[in-house]
């Protein structure tokens, strides 16, 4: 079976993958709601859900650095990396073991196809379409919801010391415009900034993301001058594509009530 991965990259596989070693979190999760718990063999020190998975599965690294031979040594039939949380170089390595897929996403378009992909690379079409529709059915229902709300001028938070936030061409961009949130960073990706530019942002809402940088709420007095209002945010809500988005639409419910 040949296969193209989210880059365009083409991929051949024997037969149905029995041995996955996932190195994204959110894809993690969601091969786990897929049915492929029993499947996955190697997995990341931050693929945290669900919970019990990092007593069951061998932990081969972190998404920038994994030990190869421990990856090796699992004998994968597929390795699920993505793009912007692994790297070129981990690629090249992990394509001299096994077949390589990396994903890209950064719209909700680009979840649903990867969710998809999925499908037919692990055989589980059925259950992978379901998804994608309830998924489509939520964010449409949450479209509606918003529809009649002010616009508002938001910076997403995802590291302090340097202040760093999520800037244009992202996955959390998507999930903020779903919610009618302007984004007031208009540069792509993750730019650095500092309290002096955010004075002059007009920001409505400045959004504390718990990961990866732990924001909590002793951090909200640092921004009490540059936004009319402060929130801690759950970051898996915006930046996990996986089958956590189910629960994301909910959870973005409650900005809106």
């Amino acid at each position: 079976m040949q296969i193209q991965d989210q880059l365009g990259r083409t991929i051949e596989l024997k037969n149905t993958p029995k041995r996955i070693i996932s190195l994204v979190p959110s894809q993690t999760e969601l091969l786990v709601d897929l049915g492929l718990q029993d499947s996955i063999v190697g997995i990341t020190h931050y693929c945290v859900h669900p919970a019990s998975l990092k007593e069951l599965k061998t932990s081969v690294g972190g998404t920038k650095k994994v030990n190869f031979r421990k990856v090796k040594d699992l004998e994968p039939d597929i390795i699920l990396c993505n793009k912007e949380e692994n790297t070129r170089e981990m690629v090249k390595e992990l394509e001299k073991i096994a077949p390589v897929h990396v994903s890209d996403v950064a719209t909700l378009d680009d979840a649903y196809h990867l969710m998809l992909d999925y499908g037919i690379i692990f055989s589980c079409s059925p259950l992978a379409s379901t998804m994608v529709n309830s998924l489509k059915k939520k964010s449409e229902n949450l479209k509606e919801l918003v529809a009649n709300s002010p616009e508002k001028n938001v910076a997403y938070f995802i590291w302090n010391k340097p202040l760093m936030v999520a800037g244009q061409g992202t996955f959390i961009n998507e999930m903020l415009k779903l919610n009618r949130f302007h984004n007031v960073f208009d540069v792509e990706r993750y730019p650095e900034t500092d309290l002096e530019d955010l004075k002059n942002k007009d920001i409505d809402i400045c959004l504390l993301s718990s990961e990866p940088f732990p924001f909590s709420e002793e951090h909200k007095a640092l921004f009490k001058n540059v936004a009319r209002e402060v929130k801690i945010v759950d970051g898996e809500y915006f930046s996990w594509y996986g089958s956590r988005l189910l629960e994301a639409m909910d959870y973005f419910k409650q900005f809106h009530s």
